[in-house]
């Protein structure tokens, strides 16, 4: 059939093909809010159980890392506690995309850290940890905007 002799579509088939798409759009959108906040928990674990932890009590692979670093005990009590606040903030909404940032830029460190001081030997775990941080990002950037406002808000009240 050419276009011209081809039946033309109800109005109802056409209303019901298009609220399905519909329906299919917001389940899409739900199903990446979920696997993204699923996402950010797992990097908070993360973060705070398995990457802050052993630093901030001074676990002896974390004090031998850092004496092999030439940081002793103050920098890997910073760098655990950075850690452990940027694992908290990803929970925090108005803060996971600055949180995402920040630990991004703590990433970036410990790449340079791992290449220099440990001859690349763990060097491509941050770089894994940073692409979904740049996600987490990159998807929460409104956020932003909202603390923004707020520190503005609260800069005009001081």
């Amino acid at each position: 059939m050419s276009e011209t002799t081809a039946p033309a579509a109800s109005a109802s088939s056409v209303s019901s093909a298009a609220s399905s798409s519909a329906a299919s759009g917001t389940a899409r959108g739900r199903f990446a809010r979920i696997a993204l906040r699923t996402v950010q928990v797992l990097l908070a674990l993360f973060f705070g159980i398995a990457s802050a932890l052993p630093k901030l009590i001074a676990h002896p692979s974390a004090v031998e890392s850092f004496d092999r670093i030439g940081w002793g005990s103050a920098g890997m009590y910073i760098i655990g506690a950075l850690e452990l606040a940027g694992a908290v903030a990803l929970l925090v909404p108005v803060l996971q995309s600055v949180a995402a940032v920040a630990l991004s830029a703590l990433m970036v460190g410990a790449f340079i850290v791992q290449l220099t001081v440990f001859d690349g030997q763990y060097a491509a775990t941050p770089l894994i940890l940073i692409v979904p941080l740049v996600v987490i990002a990159w998807a929460r950037r409104g956020h932003t905007a909202e603390l923004l406002r707020l520190v503005q808000r609260a800069g005009r009240r001081a």
